[in-house]
């Protein structure tokens, strides 16, 4: 299943640990530790928005169909359209995502949420 459909981006991080979602923004919001680390947009065409570190950023902000996230624009989030990566690399930019995140959460709520 897709992952820039709901149920496809459900069921890809809800397999990573500690997520929650929400719907925000008019967006699906997923969440580890009550911050944002991706989510897909609720309007067509939908789109994926993630964290990135700096290489990353300054790698897929160069390829046609992912841009700069609007209003994420400080903290290096791209916006990625249907079919601008394959989805195999759109979710290991989610995971990665999922973990500079998660870095940021203190020792005792990552503990409490499994994640190493």
């Amino acid at each position: 299943m897709s992952l820039f459909l709901r149920p496809g981006f459900d069921d890809a991080l809800a397999a990573l640990p500690g997520v929650s979602f929400v719907d925000q923004w008019d967006a699906r919001v997923a969440k580890v530790g009550g911050k944002v680390f991706c989510l897909l947009s609720d309007t067509a065409p939908h789109r994926i928005v993630l964290k990135c570190g700096e290489t990353s950023f300054d790698i897929l902000s160069e390829i046609e169909g992912v841009e700069q996230a609007a209003y994420f624009a400080k903290r290096q989030w791209v916006s990625i359209e249907p079919g601008a990566l394959p989805e195999g690399d759109v979710l290991a930019y989610a995971t990665r995502s999922h973990e500079l995140v998660a870095a940021g959460l203190t020792k005792k709520l990552r503990a409490e949420l499994g994640i190493a």
